[in-house]
């Protein structure tokens, strides 16, 4: 019994996860491309009224990786629409006023 114990706590990964990271970063655009060894994965904060979106995190991860990304985020959403409900899709992006996030300047 004390052998499976052991066993058990060596397939076991430590993982840190440091103060500023375990803040986030809020993205609500995600661009992808790939190669033959690789994809990457943008993810872009997009603010109304601010003409130039920026990069907050860029991920790249094998294509084995991607797939295993992918087959979790399945898992994670029907897990969530279990609980909370399906989640709607919006076939478009949504709009912003211009105004967004405070008064406009005037030249």
């Amino acid at each position: 019994m004390a052998e499976k114990k052991n066993q058990n706590t060596e397939d076991q990964i430590n993982i840190e996860l440091s103060e500023e990271m375990a803040e986030g970063q809020y993205a609500n655009l995600a661009m992808i491309a790939h190669s033959n060894s690789e994809f990457v994965i943008d993810f872009i904060r997009l603010m109304p009224g601010v003409p130039k979106a920026k990069v907050k995190s860029r991920i790249v991860i094998t294509p084995e990786h991607a797939k295993r990304l992918l087959f979790a985020l399945k898992e994670n959403i029907a897990k969530y629409e279990d609980s909370f409900g399906e989640i709607k899709s919006v076939a478009e992006m949504p709009v912003f006023p211009l105004n967004f996030g405070g008064t406009m300047g005037e030249a």
